[in-house]
């Protein structure tokens, strides 16, 4: 429940259009859900700005389309469920119609809340091969509320390219860079950006990537100031943080 949602119960209190027991029913789920198999966060909006986010993997259809009608009724926002895999949407799609699927960034979405801020997030892809993350990253900047620019396949093997992109790297707030391979290319940005960096390590690479770790240990030992790292594959996380600096001061 955000806050013109409350605002609106008392006031419908006020005016007599809902009684004292009403109300008292209403704000008996305020600050979360018992539906036995998950406890829905209904007060995190209230102190993060955002609702409770779902993690798809590892929750089945059902468990998935509650919680998300939960969090519909409740928030007011926007409803993200994040890794969900094209086979688990075509399961409950019919049981959320109202629902958008992106399929690259495995991300579904009911869209009830437009909120727009001042500054917007660049995000930054190496390679087409990190499009996944990146989308996720992006999808759920925009969801939160920011403005996203993407730059995609600029990795350092032709960095000739990232260079054509400076102006609109300048303009950003915040860049959330995703790389693979060895993850060179958010030391390279760091290094020429005034702006707070979020590397995301991805999992694409050949053996010696390690799944990921070679590219995660090069970006936390990065020598560019300014270089934040998240886990691998973490598009979610980096855009969470990206989107709590692009909306400081507004």
């Amino acid at each position: 429940m955000n806050e013109n949602m409350i605002k609106q119960l008392l006031e419908d209190v006020k005016t007599g259009k809902m009684d004292i027991e009403q109300a008292a029913d209403r704000f008996k789920n305020l600050t979360f859900e018992d539906l036995g198999y998950a406890k829905v966060d209904h007060h995190r909006q209230r102190r993060k700005g955002f609702p409770e986010v779902i993690f798809g993997e590892g929750k089945t259809p059902e468990h998935i389309v509650n919680i998300m009608k939960s969090l519909k009724e409740k928030s007011g926002s926007n409803v993200l469920a994040t890794r969900i895999s094209k086979e688990v949407y075509d399961i409950i799609k019919d049981q959320l119609p109202e629902a958008k699927y992106y399929q690259d960034a495995r991300i579904l979405m009911i869209e009830q809340g437009k909120k727009q801020v001042k500054g917007h997030i660049v995000v930054l892809a190496a390679g087409t091969s990190d499009l996944p993350v990146a989308e996720e990253a992006a999808i759920t900047a925009e969801a939160m509320g920011n403005k996203v620019v993407r730059i995609y396949d600029t990795g350092v093997a032709g960095i000739h390219r990232l260079f054509a992109q400076l102006d609109k790297l300048n303009e950003a707030k915040v860049i959330i860079v995703v790389a693979g391979m060895e993850g060179a290319l958010s030391s390279v940005v760091g290094g020429l950006m005034d702006k707070p960096i979020i590397a995301v390590p991805t999992s694409i690479g050949y053996g010696t990537n390690f799944k990921g770790i070679s590219a995660l240990l090069t970006m936390l030992n990065s020598c560019s100031s300014g270089v934040s790292v998240v886990n691998i594959d973490n598009g979610f996380g980096a855009a969470y943080s990206a989107s709590l600096i692009n909306q400081l001061g507004e």
